[in-house]
C-alpha cells in the first residue's frame, strides 16, 4: 500500500497504524528528513517500509513513484491520499491568489495526479482501494479557510464521480474524514489568531489539549475503508465520529454518506 504525506501528520500516523497490521507500507513525501524518521519508526516496530520522496503535484514524479512500488511490492494495491496544505488563512478578499493557488495544487491537483498513477493497474488488476482525506469544510462552509474548504469540497466531488467510473472494475474510492487531531495545522490555526476566527481558535485550543481524535479511531476506519469488508462501499464521504462499523453489516442509506447529505448518522 501507498500513503501520502507520510512524513508526518495524519498520513504518518495512518502509515504507522498499517504497518503495525503488518502491511507493507510505501512512504511518500516531499522531505527526506521526515521520510527517515518516519521509516525508523516503522522499522523499529517491526514493519516494512520503502521511502518514495516525491511532490504530489508532480505527476512525473508520482509516476516515478509508483513505478517503483510495482517494482518492489508488485503493485499498489490501497493508495490513502493524505498529503495537504491548510493554505492562507483568512478572509478570502484578503488572501494570496498564490497561496490560494497552491492549497489547490496539493490537496486536489495532488490527489488527482496520485489516482490518475495508480488507476491503471488497479483496473488492469481489477481489484482496488483508495482512500482520500477530507477534512472540514468538504460538506458545509468554513469561513476563513476558503481554499481548504474549496479544495475538499472539490475531492469529494472528485471522489463520487471517478468511483462511478471505475465500479465495474471493482475498485472502491472513499473519503474519510479524520476529524479534529493535534497536527502542525492545529498550531497555524493558533499562530493566525484573529485571522482564523474564534470558533476555529478555540477549537485548535482544544485539540492542543486534549489531542482531539485518537489516532486509534482514525486507523481503525481507514483499515476498514482498505479491507474486503468495504467491497460494497464506494463514493462515500464517512467521518471517523459516524456509526460507520455498521456500514460493515447493515444496508444504509446512501445519501447520509455524500457530499448533499442533510444530517450525520
Amino acid at each position: 500500500m501507498l500513503v501520502t504525506g507520510a512524513g508526518r501528520g495524519i498520513g504518518k500516523r495512518l502509515a504507522l497504524g498499517f504497518a503495525k497490521e503488518g502491511a507493507r507500507v510505501g512512504l511518500l513525501a516531499r522531505t527526506k528528513a521526515a521520510l527517515d524518521l518516519a521509516h525508523l519508526e516503522i522499522e523499529h516496530a517491526g514493519g516494512t517500509a520503502l521511502r518514495l520522496r516525491a511532490d504530489v503535484t508532480d505527476f512525473e514524479q508520482v509516476s516515478v513513484a509508483v513505478e517503483r512500488m510495482r517494482s518492489h511490492e508488485g503493485g499498489v494495491h490501497v493508495l490513502v491520499c493524505a498529503a495537504a496544505l491548510q493554505g492562507p488563512i483568512g478572509p478570502f478578499a484578503e488572501c494570496s491568489p498564490k497561496a490560494w493557488t497552491e492549497t489547490l495544487q496539493t490537496n486536489l491537483i495532488g490527489v488527482m495526479n496520485m489516482c490518475r498513477a495508480v488507476l491503471p493497474q488497479m483496473i488492469e488488476r481489477r481489484s482496488g482501494k483508495i482512500i482520500v482525506l477530507t477534512g472540514a469544510g468538504a460538506a458545509s462552509p468554513r469561513p476563513n479557510f476558503s481554499a481548504y474548504a474549496a479544495s475538499k469540497a472539490g475531492l469529494v466531488r472528485f471522489v463520487e464521480t471517478v468511483s462511478e467510473e471505475v465500479r465495474d472494475h471493482n475498485i472502491q474510492i472513499n473519503c474519510m474524514t479524520p476529524g479534529g487531531t493535534y497536527t502542525s495545522m492545529t498550531d497555524e490555526i493558533l499562530h493566525a489568531g484573529d485571522k482564523a476566527g474564534w470558533k476555529e481558535t478555540d477549537e485548535a485550543l482544544q485539540v492542543r489539549q486534549n489531542g482531539g481524535i485518537a489516532p486509534e479511531k482514525q486507523i481503525q476506519l481507514a483499515l476498514f475503508l482498505a479491507s474486503e469488508q468495504s467491497n460494497h462501499i464506494t463514493g462515500r464521504l464517512i467521518y471517523v465520529s459516524d456509526d460507520w462499523k455498521r456500514l460493515g453489516k447493515d444496508k444504509v442509506n446512501a445519501d447520509l454518506f455524500t457530499l448533499r447529505r442533510l444530517q450525520r448518522v
